[in-house]
């Protein structure tokens, strides 16, 4: 009987109703286990803001329960948060070869790998945390060394099958279906799966498709080729690099980012690259241009990253000339279409032949589409399910594919960030609240930019600034000087004179009662030059800037 046994509960701190930020906590008892460590980039409306990261502060209100941090892989939406939460939780990391070699370049960068406890794992390893035994089991993604981890509990099993899809022609190694099948005979209490694909049906094609595409390319283009991909999609870079050695071509690597996993996956031997075949960017034009493949970071069309700036002429080294052919080996991201659309538009312009989108069959997804979010359902066969890893219509769509292969729908959970499910005796159930949320990275801030300071971003951006200056003789107690108004981002001014000197006029009278009545409080005086011109501007021009009274005494 387990009556006596402490509870069981699972709850993610990010990545539910979202893509990206992953982190999903397991706790039994006196130990809890974290699941991925992840960043988000932020949405159009965080002006300012670089990355986003979830809010741990349950665990480190728990840090002595905390018994580690088990990573699934190495992408950024699963290990990008790890040096801001390892500076607050100094707890043990573990993950397989290729994932350890990218989270330490991070960790490195943030002078964190004398603090850090880092253990590497393989699939085959076992690990006994307190009460709980992890275990892991291949799958197939877009980077080598995915794995998805299995928990034993004294309530049951807790199967988390990090991002993961079929390829049974994969670049790299197989996943292992008899092990995650041997879990299934066990008996699986719960199943966490990747959402990501919920909504489209059939199969993902495999990885194998694209470097068919890629040598097509290659084949075709007399030009110099100009390769964008994530930089973590190390079977895609192996792919251009063999197209590369079969046609005699030379790479360059452009972007810190590329450069480090090029650099990781060779060092560590997912990256088998010819002697002599890489070269520096200074040197490309000593080659003719059949010669040279350029593979460079940018193909979600980020301002700053290394194709953006080829596009827009800034790069100090690569210039787009006609006969280039570029490709870009990515979907954009949600949001991101934009900012691709642009880049592909300069690219164009300069005289590339540019080749994109997964039509093109320069990209195939890294994650499961329906019919294998159906088989990994049935490989488990859990008793309760709870999608994880998108978007909340991805979730819900996962629900139902969950139903049509037996998981009855009251034993699946949808859940946000920060909703626990307990598990008692084999009986499941909804449990209170954690504190969940995004912490906000902008510069060196960790966590000091919060919705005020956005909502004022957000009004200076729409609708600008007015600043109001006024000096008080203190002993008289009368206005001396001003009120001046200068505006930013407001209206132009030579054409706006009369509406600029009517404001002025009206500050100056409510300013006027004001010091009559000899109010003194500071506070009362700039609300009312704010009471008195809110109203006006609006009224002009169905504007509100943001104004900011500044009260000056002599």
């Amino acid at each position: 009987m387990k009556d006596n046994l402490s509870p069981l509960r699972v709850f993610a701190l990010g990545g539910l109703g979202e893509i990206g930020k992953n982190m999903y906590v397991v706790e039994y008892g006196e130990d809890i286990i974290v699941i991925d460590s992840g960043l988000k980039f932020p949405e159009e409306d965080m002006l300012g803001i670089d990355l986003v990261i979830p809010d741990i502060s349950y665990l480190v209100e728990n840090v002595d329960r905390v018994r580690g941090i088990l990573l699934t892989h190495g992408h950024e939406d699963h290990i990008g948060a790890l040096p801001f939460v390892l500076k607050e939780l100094n707890v043990p990391l573990y993950g397989t070869k290729l994932t350890l070699g990218l989270a330490k370049v991070k960790l490195q960068e943030h002078g964190l790998m004398n603090r850090v406890q880092i253990h590497e794992i393989q699939d085959s390893t076992v690990l006994k945390l307190g009460q709980l035994r992890a275990s892991f089991f291949r799958v197939n993604h877009s980077i080598p060394d995915a794995v998805g981890i299995a928990i034993e509990s004294p309530q049951g099993i807790i199967v988390h099958t990090g991002d993961f899809k079929f390829d049974y022609t994969p670049v790299g190694e197989k996943a292992d279906i008899a092990k995650m099948a041997g879990w299934g005979d066990k008996g699986v209490l719960c199943l966490l799966s990747d959402s990501t694909n919920s909504e489209r049906p059939g199969h993902t094609l495999s990885e194998r498709t694209v470097g068919e595409t890629i040598k097509e390319v290659f084949h075709k283009s007399d030009g110099r080729i100009i390769f964008a991909t994530f930089a973590s999609n190390v079977y895609r870079l192996q792919q251009v690099i063999e197209a590369a050695d079969l046609y005699g071509r030379k790479i360059a690597v452009i972007g810190r980012s590329m450069e480090n996993v090029f650099k990781i996956g060779a060092e560590l031997g997912y990256l088998n690259i010819p002697k002599g075949m890489l070269i520096e960017v200074n040197e490309i034009d000593r080659f003719s241009a059949h010669q040279v493949v350029i593979v460079c970071t940018g193909s979600q069309g980020e301002p700053m990253a290394a194709l953006t700036r080829i596009a827009t002429g800034s790069h100090r080294t690569v210039k787009i000339y006609p006969g280039d052919t570029v490709i870009i080996a990515a979907q954009p991201i949600p949001g991101n279409a934009r900012f691709v659309g642009r880049t592909i538009d300069l690219l164009m312009r300069a005289g590339a032949d540019v080749v994109f989108g997964s039509v093109s069959g320069f990209h195939v997804s890294g994650h499961g589409s329906q019919e294998e979010l159906k088989l990994m359902l049935n490989l488990f066969r859990p008793k309760y399910f709870i999608p994880i890893h998108g978007e909340y219509r991805m979730l819900m769509m996962h629900k139902k594919l969950a139903e049509a292969t037996g998981v009855p729908s009251e034993n699946i959970f949808i859940l946000d960030n920060g909703e626990p499910v307990e598990f008692q005796n084999g009986q499941a159930s909804k449990v209170g609240k954690v504190q969940a949320g995004m912490i906000l990275i902008d510069g060196k801030g960790v966590g000091d930019i919060g919705n005020i300071v956005l909502r004022d971003r957000r009004k200076l951006s729409e609708d600008g600034l007015i600043v109001v200056v006024v000096t008080i003789n203190k002993e008289q107690w009368k206005v001396v000087s001003g009120p001046d108004l200068v505006t930013r981002g407001f209206v132009y001014v030579r054409e706006s004179e009369e509406m600029l000197n009517e404001a002025t006029k009206l500050v100056q009278q409510s300013l006027q009662r004001l010091t009559e009545r000899n109010v003194k409080e500071w506070s009362q005086l700039k609300s009312k030059v704010i009471d008195v011109l809110e109203p006006y501007f609006y009224e002009k021009t169905q504007r509100k800037p943001m104004i900011l009274p500044v009260i000056m005494e002599v």
